[in-house]
């Protein structure tokens, strides 16, 4: 006798598929990337290939972890948002406990490589990272003050820093600058994208700064803290971290992020918050990418 089948049993590929969705793999991909880049910087000539390897998939499957758990905790507030309204957990097409299951195996198993594939260090920072995004952020700051964004930056601005320890097994003064151009970049490209999502947010009951405090005042922050982030990405320049290939594009994508920010405040439209939103994006990954080119470069000259 055929076994049978119920009609609206999703298959394991379909659970597969939602699953991975709810790990936000463009997010993730970027949070990857900042580690990667950590990694590389961290030593003058190519890091062994073990903590690369090791290091990179046990960052990517804490911060799958951390962003299954934070689509079950933001499930109500997902589904009356246009944006995220599309997410598995959103429709209410995963339970509960597998997504508790699913974050769970993806925090042991990444924490579990780290640990003993990489070192302890690596493990507990991004343990640690996982705790502060997963909970004090999703949980606590994002629904309890319009300034959640810029706190709870602390757990987006740490992959160079977990990348950095992976590689040298300690964190030093040039990592912490890598992380502080990620906090203050961390603002300015989330304002940009509530300030198009106000709508969304206001329907959510979030209190998001362009709710709480209007879009003007929300520009101005935007503009300062653009201005702010561009001062703090001279430092690597200014500390030896890098030479004159690094200077020049920080100093072109910095003026193209402030002229953004500026004609965000003078005249603001929806179209140019999230071109702003888009370009910030590009910014912070060639950023990157030129300190690494940089870093490089003068690996081979010295």
């Amino acid at each position: 006798m055929e076994p049978q089948v119920l009609p609206n049993t999703p298959s394991p590929l379909r659970i597969a598929a939602q699953l991975y969705a709810l790990t936000k793999p463009r997010v993730v991909q970027l949070i990857v990337f900042c580690a990667v880049i950590g990694m590389f910087l961290a030593e003058p000539a190519l890091p062994a290939w073990e903590p690369v390897l090791f290091g990179t998939l046990g960052i990517w499957l804490v911060a799958s972890a951390a962003a299954a758990f934070n689509c079950l905790v933001e499930q109500k507030i997902d589904a009356v948002m246009r944006r995220t309204a599309w997410r598995p957990s959103a429709r209410g097409e995963l339970s509960a406990g597998l997504i508790i299951a699913f974050s769970g195996v993806l925090c042991a198993a990444g924490m579990w490589l780290l640990y003993t594939q990489v070192n302890p260090l690596t493990m507990w920072l991004t343990f640690g990272t996982f705790v502060g995004y997963a909970v004090i952020y999703t949980i606590f700051l994002k629904p309890a003050t319009p300034q959640n964004i810029v706190i709870g930056g602390a757990s987006g601005a740490m992959p160079p820093v977990l990348g950095w320890a992976a590689v040298s097994g300690h964190v030093t003064v040039q990592a912490m600058v890598l992380f502080l151009i990620i906090f203050l970049w961390t603002p300015p490209h989330f304002w940009a994208l509530a300030l198009y999502r106000v709508d969304d947010y206001k329907k959510s009951g979030l209190p998001m700064l362009p709710v709480t405090h209007g879009s003007e005042y929300t520009r101005t922050q935007i503009l300062l803290y653009t201005l702010l982030l561009s001062a703090v990405t001279l430092l690597p320049y200014g500390l030896g971290m890098s030479g004159l290939l690094y200077l020049g594009s920080a100093v072109v994508l910095d003026a193209v992020f402030i002229a953004y920010a500026w004609m965000l405040k003078r005249d603001y439209s929806d179209l140019l918050s999230r071109k702003t939103f888009r370009y910030s994006i590009v910014y912070l990954s060639l950023l990157f990418a030129a300190l690494l080119a940089d870093h490089y470069l003068h690996f081979r000259l010295a």
